[in-house]
């Protein structure tokens, strides 16, 4: 179901003045940005620049150093136990690798959180978790466990177990990784088509350009050495403007900008 209008004119999120650290060792510092009501949104970065551990601690897995990830306007990083559990089945996420158990059939996989916080019967969670296999395209394979089946599916079967509780934000942390660029493809249509049919916020960890620039509306970037964000916005919009930082340019263009200006240099 899509976010009502007044909804979405609203952030979603809202993470203000974060920072990140264990212990003395500072990963990410004064982080501020928000995420709107129906937006694919992209943590990127070089890798060990903290995407992850910044999408960790938005969803409670660990802990800020300083500053509040805020739903709705109602803070998740200060809320008592009960408050956040309750804010805790609006997300639905989907980790590194998918994260299935290799044990049980997809069914069962998808079925896992329905058992966890819903009354209803077996019967009841098969049905959903049939019904979620199919929103992915994986109608027919219910009954499939996880080593019968490709990267790409697997990925699918992830999707499908975060979507399980209907949620309204979906994370996934880097979804593309380890696939070949048709099935990452295909896995960047099914995240358009979620949040056109469904309308769901959907906030996502990667590094992988062709993605980035095919499902992103908004996105930031951060930076390794100033531990902090520095770019935001659409990563198209971004590319064209000439004031971007150039170490964002650099990633955005694999940089080739540099090489560019080197080539013309050396015939000048």
């Amino acid at each position: 179901m899509s976010a009502p209008v007044d909804d979405a004119k609203k952030p979603h999120i809202t993470v203000e003045d974060l920072t990140i650290a264990y212990g003395e060792r500072v990963i990410m510092r004064d982080l501020t940005f928000t995420v709107n009501h129906g937006d694919v949104f992209i943590i990127m970065g070089a890798s060990g620049s903290g995407k992850s551990t910044l999408l960790r601690n938005m969803i409670g897995l660990n802990e800020p150093t300083k500053g509040d990830v805020k739903y709705d306007g109602e803070s998740f990083t200060h809320a008592d136990e009960a408050g956040r559990q309750k804010l805790l089945q609006r997300f639905g996420v989907m980790y590194q690798g998918g994260a299935l158990f290799s044990s049980m059939t997809l069914a069962e996989n998808v079925g896992l959180p329905l058992g966890e916080y819903t009354t209803l019967s077996d019967a009841e969670i098969r049905e959903v978790a049939t019904l979620k296999l199919a929103l992915v395209g994986l109608k027919g394979f219910e009954d499939f466990f996880p080593a019968e089946i490709s990267g790409g599916m697997w990925k699918r079967a992830g999707i499908a177990r975060a979507m399980a509780l209907d949620p309204d934000i979906l994370f996934f942390d880097e979804p593309s990784a380890g696939l070949d660029p048709i099935s990452s493809r295909q896995l960047d249509d099914l995240i358009l088509e979620l949040r056109e049919s469904l309308g769901t916020t959907i906030v996502v960890v990667t590094h992988e350009l062709p993605s980035i620039f095919a499902i992103a509306t908004n996105s930031v970037f951060l930076d390794i050495e100033s531990k902090t964000i520095i770019a935001r916005g659409s990563p198209q919009a971004m590319l064209e403007d000439p004031k971007t930082n150039p170490k964002v340019r650099r990633f955005l263009t694999r940089g080739e900008d540099d090489e560019q200006h080197e080539g013309s240099g050396a015939h000048g």
